[in-house]
């Protein structure tokens, strides 16, 4: 599976968002994700960093 894991970037510290990420779309200032089990989440902010080997993306405010 390709699915990836969304982090937030507090402060240098790293804290788990949401698991099993399928969908990730910006809109505007902000970012929609969705999860391979529907579950959805929007963030307001950036991505700072996308690892595609390591299955994860990392957002900040």
């Amino acid at each position: 599976m390709c699915e990836t894991n969304v982090y937030i970037d507090n402060d240098g510290k790293e804290e788990l968002y949401l698991e099993n990420v399928d969908i990730v779309r910006p809109e505007g200032d902000r970012i929609f994700m969705k999860s391979l089990f529907g579950e959805q989440k929007t963030f307001e902010g950036s991505i700072k960093e996308i690892s595609l080997t390591k299955h994860r993306i990392v957002l900040k405010r």
